[in-house]
Parts: structure tokens; sequence; C-alpha cells
């Protein structure tokens, strides 16, 4: 199964994200949102960018668990508290996302909020991939 990226005609190719994606013939698997700690529930950082990288880690692993594959992943939404270190970290956080994602972009949303429930949790991000039969 292969999932379609959908760009409507005349519209620029959106950077980082795509606009639509049609998925066929699979499972459907809503993933809660994941914050930047490990495997016990721990931080080991208080910071934006590992905490992003450990949020996707755990996103991916879900993934995994389930029998998917990070290109199975249509849709992502990321809760983030600090906007202006999110530009600041943007360089490292595409680094980081080509390290875990490689050239896949599901449909994205970047949310600024006051605050998440875990603490010291800086971002959270929930996904919806659908998985071949």
């Amino acid at each position: 199964m292969e999932h379609k990226i959908i760009l409507p005609e005349g519209w620029q190719k959106p950077k980082g994200y795509s606009n639509g994606i049609i998925a066929t013939n699979g499972r459907t698997l809503f993933l809660a949102g994941q914050v930047g700690w490990n495997e016990k529930e721990i931080f080991e950082s208080d910071k934006l960018v590992p905490q992003f990288e450990q949020a996707l880690k755990n996103i991916i692993a879900i993934v995994e668990a389930a029998g998917g594959k990070p290109e199975h992943i249509c849709r992502m939404t990321c809760f983030c508290k600090d906007k202006e270190q999110y530009l600041k970290a943007r360089k490292d956080i595409g680094t980081i996302w080509k390290s875990i994602m490689g050239n896949h972009y599901p449909c994205m949303s970047m949310i600024f909020v006051s605050d998440l429930l875990d603490h010291p949790a800086v971002i959270e991000i929930e996904a919806t991939a659908v998985i071949p039969e």
C-alpha cells in the first residue's frame, strides 16, 4: 500500500509537510499525544530539541509495535509551548526529522499552547497512521 500525496493544481509544494494524503486498504492507528520522555516516563531533558527527538521516537515505537513504518504516518499534530524556541530550533528539528522520518512528510499542524499536562514537557506530538493489511 502506498499513500498518495494530494497537491491541488497550481499550489506551491509545502515545505516539511503535505496538504493532503489518501490512504487506502489498511488498518488505522490512532496515537495518543507523545511527550519527550523515555519508555520509563522520565524526561532526560527540559529542552525542546531533545524532547522533540524523543517524542518522535516514541511515535515511531508505537507505529512499529503495530506493524507499521514511519511512512505509514498520515497525520501529525504538534503542540509546543514556546514558539520562539521552536523557530530558533527549526534547523536542528529538521535534521532530527530526516534522521528518523527520512523524506516522508505527513499532513501536519503546529499549534502553540500555554502549557502541557506532563511537566516539564515543552512539546507533544499526536499522530494517525494507516498500516497495510
